[in-house]
């Protein structure tokens, strides 16, 4: 004659706990893991301390800035930019560098691609450029406001620089990949002199 085995209703619930103590246990160790890689990133980020890289105009030249219909615009400008990697323990390298011009948050030049380079620490570098455009579209205030500003003897321009991807380096490895959609720098405005059409930075 066969046993009919039963369990009572105290052994399911020892049995019950024991499985929720291996979850529990489970949980605990994945927190802990993560915690340690979160920590420990985050002790890479303070001691490294990454900035952001900073870009200055130098010198500019307008060679053409001239309308060939009632809305297209030509243009030619070369320019010159002091960049500038602020980190004492991080370099910086530049994948895709681009520089444009703007005049009243209007695009007047094409977006140019300046070549790749690395920036030691705390190093700055000079980079020319020469900027164009063809055949662009602008406002049909555009031409007034240009002529208006060569009467008062300066033309305002905005230089502005985009970085698609910079890597930060230091001494072993890359550390973090520094890419905030762009890295943008607005460059201070610009006052066009008559004399020669340089330009030089001027105070509001």
């Amino acid at each position: 004659m066969s046993q009919v085995l039963s369990k009572s209703p105290k052994h399911c619930a020892k049995q019950g706990l024991s499985i929720d103590k291996s979850y529990k246990k489970l949980f605990l160790a994945f927190s802990a893991f993560f915690s340690t890689i979160l920590a420990f990133i985050f002790l890479i980020w303070l001691i490294l301390h990454p900035s952001k890289p900073q870009f200055s105009l130098r010198e500019a030249d307008i060679y053409q800035l001239n309308l060939s219909g009632p809305h297209l615009l030509n243009s030619s400008i070369q320019l010159t930019l002091l960049s500038k990697n602020p980190n004492k323990k991080v370099g910086i390298y530049y994948d895709k560098l681009q520089a444009y011009a703007a005049y009243k948050g209007q695009q007047i030049t094409v977006d140019t691609s300046l070549p790749p380079f690395y920036q030691g620490y705390e190093e700055s570098n000079l980079l020319t450029a020469s900027l164009e455009g063809k055949g662009l579209p602008v406002a049909s205030s555009f031409g007034y406001e240009v002529g208006r500003d060569q009467t008062a003897g300066r033309i305002v321009l905005n230089l502005k620089t985009n970085s698609q991807k910079a890597s930060l380096l230091n001494n072993y490895n890359a550390v973090k990949l520094f890419n905030p959609e762009q890295i943008r720098a607005k460059h201070p405005t610009l006052d066009r002199r008559r004399k020669g059409g340089c330009l030089t930075p001027f105070e509001a």
